[in-house]
């Protein structure tokens, strides 16, 4: 027992102080597991995780056939490393040699309603980039982009030429070769722990309809989730071209 909490107090140390170097790496359950408190079947159980949700790796590496990890709930324990999908630590595109907008364009407060920003890479600070809304949802959604249980949108930009470098891998295999934008807390929060992120905040950004030529203003940033691919997270603002 003292060793395996020594394993814990060292994960979480090598976690922290590594935080400003490199990213933790991710992962996603493949099925409903349980996390424990030692990496042992026989050890008690802390949190139920269902098919999907996320995971911070503690270490990079299984011990007893267990990895050490921290749930989106903040729960730090132990999960079957065969019932889990481990992401590719992310690769940071270069940055693109486009100007930033003149400073104080972007709105900083936003950074503070942003849910789980830890995920996100930040690229460039303020971008301003051009483009036609398409839909994100095939028709699903009257205004085309997807209602996020967090209470953002998942919106997608056909990005103007000059812009293409802005795009990833993710963007081209996952969001149809699309830049995502995201307005936050633009609906209602339904996921429990997303809703301290909104609390006394309702984002005023105007959504214009899909086919919009528009020119979106945010921060340009990298989800380490998912595929990895390139966001406008969080907007500041969207004006039709």
């Amino acid at each position: 027992m003292k060793a395996t909490l020594s394993r814990i107090a060292l994960g979480i140390l090598l976690l922290v102080s590594c935080s400003g170097v490199m990213r933790a790496q991710e992962a996603t359950a493949k099925r409903n597991l349980v996390v424990r408190r030692d990496p042992s079947k026989s050890s008690p159980i802390l949190a139920r995780l269902a098919k999907d949700d996320r995971l911070t790796l503690v270490q990079a590496t299984a011990d007893n056939g267990y990895y050490n990890v921290k749930t989106e709930q903040d729960v730090i324990g132990w999960v079957l490393a065969s019932s889990v999908n481990v992401s590719q630590p992310p690769v940071t595109p270069p940055t693109p040699p486009i100007q930033p907008p003149p400073s104080g364009q972007c709105d900083d407060t936003l950074w503070s309603h942003v849910y789980h920003s830890y995920r996100l890479i930040v690229n460039q600070k303020c971008i301003s980039v051009t483009g036609t809304i398409v839909d994100a949802t095939s028709g699903k959604k009257p205004d085309g982009v997807r209602h996020e249980a967090d209470g953002d949108t998942h919106g997608w930009l056909k990005v103007d030429s000059q812009f293409q470098n802005l795009l990833n891998a993710g963007n081209n295999s996952n969001e149809g070769g699309n830049l995502v934008f995201e307005i936050i807390c633009k609906y209602p929060v339904t996921q429990a722990d997303a809703k301290a992120a909104c609390s006394n905040y309702q984002n005023q950004v105007s959504l214009p309809p899909v086919g919009s030529h528009v020119r979106i203003v945010g921060v340009y940033v990298q989800d380490t989730f998912h595929a990895q691919w390139m966001e406008l997270h969080p907007v500041t603002s969207i004006a039709v071209e």
